[in-house]
């Protein structure tokens, strides 16, 4: 999701696939440069300095940084699918890189901006508006949106992507995870493959706008006579692959709503569980990126706002059945539901070692706790976040395992993730239980 701009200048993005490349080769150029200059200056103060604390400077991991803030969305994504199946595993210097980047983004310049309207909408794009703001509102790791008035006088944010983002995907998903390797920065068990392929895939349908505008149009149907909840309309005669038009729609960041009484602030949350479970058991369709900022709440009509659907994912039967059979297990505290659920959805590979698959089991029914409370649970009075962390690095590092889940599960384990997060920060009580029974298996047709 994007995030909102103060008073940075804009910088322009490279679009030329070669520029691109040739900015990677930039970077590994200067840290080297960096690390023998630093390496030196150790050496003659009688220091024998390693090469990661010579490549893990304050220096190069500014130009490191700077560098991959300008490519935006391939650092972006592989950062993103990274702590997803990394996690904590993942060292601080890399973890610090990658929030520098979700907080660092720098919107194009004015003159870059025009030239993509024009080639999207024409040379007379502004006949379609009475006003077009060019300072954007917010920028993101593919685009940035700006505020407009159309011409019957509505309000629309206008999403626009950054030129050359698209046909560069595949060469910077590359290129980020060889400049990663060279740094040293990912522990060696981490599968890069899968995730690599995963995050090229994510990123080109991240990068179709038209594709969002479906995603956007089809939860707007489904949610159309849900009063809880605004979907953006979206303008399709002013959608392209590269620009998504939508109504603009206001409300206050969910994160910051701590002052709400106690009864709104669990209604809240009650209503974005009870939406998690129809995504994936009714509409099969999730909308899986967990930002706060993809939520604003109208205080007054006390509805909320959804939006971004870029990361919308397709959830087969097999997979939507899967979870329903899991959550199931997990409510009734049966492992052996639990294990064929899992097994379906397909966490287990076929040399899986017994203790290993108990051990996966065991964090799901901890991660599950809320669905076994009797009544509502308390998420602002729990350490569950601690002991779910505390197993899982007992499985990636303490027994030499590593475990990565199937790509739909990531996704969907991390919007999960996200709305407990979200619950926590607001002090929620939810009885997450009662919102599940309609669907456990029996229950629901």
């Amino acid at each position: 999701m994007a995030k909102s701009i103060d008073n940075k200048i804009g910088k322009k993005i490279p679009s030329n696939r070669l520029h691109r490349v040739g900015m990677f080769g930039s970077i590994v150029t200067r840290v080297a440069t960096n690390m023998a200059s630093e390496g030196a200056k150790q050496l003659l103060s009688g220091k024998r300095p390693s090469t990661k604390q010579l490549l893990l400077t304050p220096k190069n991991i500014s130009s490191v940084t700077e560098q991959l803030a300008q490519l935006r969305g391939a650092a972006m994504k592989v950062g993103q699918l990274l702590s997803m199946d990394a996690g904590d595993a993942l060292p601080k210097e890399l973890t610090d890189i990658l929030a520098k980047l979700r907080s660092g983004a720098t919107p194009m310049p004015a003159k870059q901006l025009a030239a993509v309207l024009e080639k999207e909408w024409g040379q007379d794009w502004q006949q379609h508006f009475i006003s077009f703001n060019f300072k954007p509102l917010a920028a993101a790791s593919i685009g940035q949106v700006h505020f407009a008035r159309h011409d019957d006088a509505s309000e629309l944010a206008i999403k626009v992507q950054y030129p050359g983002i698209r046909k560069s995907i595949s060469s910077d998903v590359d290129n980020v995870a060889t400049l990663l390797r060279i740094t040293g920065l990912v522990p060696k068990e981490v599968d890069y493959k899968n995730i690599l392929e995963e995050a090229k895939k994510q990123l080109h349908d991240e990068a179709n706008y038209e594709l969002e505008a479906e995603m956007a149009h089809a939860f707007y149907k489904y949610l159309q006579d849900d009063k809880r909840f605004i979907v953006p309309k979206i303008y399709k005669a002013l959608t392209t692959p590269s620009i998504l038009t939508m109504s603009f729609e206001q409300g206050e960041s969910v994160e910051t709503l701590q002052d709400l009484p106690q009864q709104q602030r669990d209604q809240l949350i009650t209503d974005l569980f009870e939406l998690l479970f129809k995504e994936v058991f009714e509409f099969q369709l999730v909308q899986t990126d967990p930002n706060f900022a993809n939520y604003l709440y109208q205080r007054g009509s006390k509805k909320l706002v959804l939006l971004d659907f870029g990361a919308t994912r397709h959830y087969n039967s097999n997979i939507s059945q899967g979870y329903q059979k899991l959550l199931s297990g997990a409510m009734n505290k049966n492992k052996e539901d639990m294990g064929l659920a899992m097994a379906q959805i397909g966490f287990f590979s076929e040399d899986i070692f017994p203790d290993h698959k108990d051990a996966v089991i065991n964090l799901v029914m901890t991660a599950c706790e809320p669905l076994q409370c009797e009544g509502s649970y308390d998420f602002g009075n729990t350490d569950l976040a601690k002991r779910i962390h505390d197993a899982g690095m007992a499985l990636s590092m303490e027994q030499g395992y590593w475990h990565t889940p199937p790509v739909d599960a990531l996704f969907l384990h991390r919007k999960i993730g996200g709305l407990f997060l979200l619950a926590a920060r607001l002090n929620a009580h939810v009885n997450v239980r009662a919102l599940f029974i309609p669907y456990q298996c029996g229950n629901h047709s």
